[in-house]
């Protein structure tokens, strides 16, 4: 450590010690170094910065190895193991780098030819893709959502390597979340791919995303609607058979599906569409064996799930409407990029709802605009992740349309924004 680590780390009684930190390497697509080699002018790169802040990201190097072939280098998810931005002493920590290529091929379509009619059964991603790259941090809760899921995929992972008996110990490797539309359950499901991918790079050499299109697949009530389903996931088997892959399947709406069984008891419904759920739940039931698969389901409706798929999910996590203080912290991230930007000029310091708690929400030169937003997201609770994220750019468009902004500016136009959201609502909710 040098001295003005030192130094600093005298200044910082409370610096954590002896914690998981992860440090994901984002290798350029252009770059052929060896693993080893970045692996080695990372740790340097750490040795020369040991003591940080929370997350952190560098994209310029002094390193020229580092500046030719790597694209980031990010300390990630510690605010899912400290509550507080604490100071971390690197050196003293255990550290896990994970380096990676994205993907920038884009999905590819998993399509059944079934009675002259071609279905797009699946779209199919190889993972770590470019698509998602930053997804799982623009996602934002209030419970350790994130964290329980990258704690439940580890143990799975544990308990087969280490030969678990299922039939005394039982776990699925299903996963449902389940809640209101716009929450970011899908975008969860497939950011958590992303990052178990990454994560787990030093057992599988990459991921496999195959994401069901329950809409057109088993909305096909014909009667080789079965044999449909069993030639969709015989494709699935093939992509588990690859050892060196951690396969994620993903069925958006479950309920789609499982809701068929409560329609045929009550006679709505042709014993197809039972068949058909019948095969869903049977093939689950054989891929979920496998230790290199996940299976990730979600709900907008809750109470329509078929309590026999309902039974085989490990975590049942329900996903709402983000609390004031997860609206503080979107709308935060969305002006740091807008800043970052130049859209907002000139750069302004925002303090975070920790920070305005410490200095007891006393209003002052620093703190005035943090208040301000902090009243604005406190008039936004009700509203999805979706719509939140929609309205900094609803704000510009509707309120402002010049290339830059003052911070001032913007929370007036991000405020009328909101007021606009709410009574669009009204609006609608009159004319139902």
């Amino acid at each position: 450590m040098d001295k003005a680590a030192g130094d600093l780390k005298q200044a910082l009684p409370n610096v954590c010690e002896n914690v998981q930190i992860h440090v994901e390497i984002h290798q350029k697509s252009t770059s052929v170094a060896k693993t080893e080699d970045i692996r080695m002018s990372v740790l340097k790169l750490l040795n020369r910065h040991n003591i940080v802040f929370g997350d952190y990201k560098w994209t310029e190097f002094d390193d020229g190895f580092l500046n030719s072939n790597v694209q980031s280098v990010s300390i990630v998810d510690t605010d899912l193991k400290l509550k507080d931005r604490q100071p971390i002493d690197l050196s003293k920590s255990n550290l896990s780098l994970h380096i990676f290529h994205l993907n920038e091929e884009g999905p590819s379509s998993e399509n059944l030819e079934e009675e002259n009619e071609d279905i797009i059964a699946a779209n199919h991603w190889v993972l770590p893709a470019a698509e998602f790259h930053g997804l799982w941090e623009s996602l934002i809760y209030d419970t350790e959502v994130k964290s329980d899921l990258l704690d439940y995929v580890t143990t799975t992972l544990l308990f087969s390597d280490k030969n678990v008996d299922s039939n005394l110990v039982s776990w699925n490797r299903v996963v449902l979340l389940h809640g209101p539309p716009g929450t970011g359950k899908t975008s969860l499901c497939k950011a958590l791919a992303q990052k178990l991918t990454i994560r787990l790079s030093y057992r599988y050499r990459y991921g496999q995303l195959i994401e069901i299109n329950s809409h057109s697949l088993f909305s096909k009530w014909f009667s080789e609607s079965g044999k449909l389903v069993t030639k969709m996931f015989r494709k699935i088997q093939e992509l588990i058979d690859d050892k060196d892959a951690l396969v994620f399947v993903l069925i958006d709406e479950v309920e789609s599906l499982t809701a068929a069984r409560s329609a045929f008891k009550a006679g709505t419904e042709p014993s197809d569409a039972i068949r058909v759920v019948n095969a869903v739940l049977t093939q689950i039931d054989q891929i979920k064996r496998y230790p290199n698969v996940v299976i990730l389901t979600t709900s907008n409706i809750t109470e329509k799930i078929d309590m026999a798929f309902v039974d085989r999910a490990d975590i049942k996590q329900y996903i709402g409407p983000p609390s004031t203080a997860a609206i503080f912290r979107i709308y935060l991230s969305c002006l740091e990029e807008l800043m970052k930007c130049q859209i907002i000029y000139p750069r302004q310091q925002l303090l975070t709802l920790r920070e305005l708690e410490m200095i007891g929400f006393v209003e002052n030169n620093v703190s005035r605009l943090s208040l301000v937003l902090k009243e604005i997201s406190r008039r936004s609770a009700g509203l999805s992740g979706r719509v939140l994220r929609k309205l900094p750019f609803l704000a510009h468009a509707l309120y402002i349309q010049s290339p830059s902004v003052t911070m001032t500016a913007f929370l007036q136009a991000l405020s009328l924004a909101v007021d606009k959201q709410f009574e669009e609502r009204r609006k609608l909710a009159d004319c139902v």
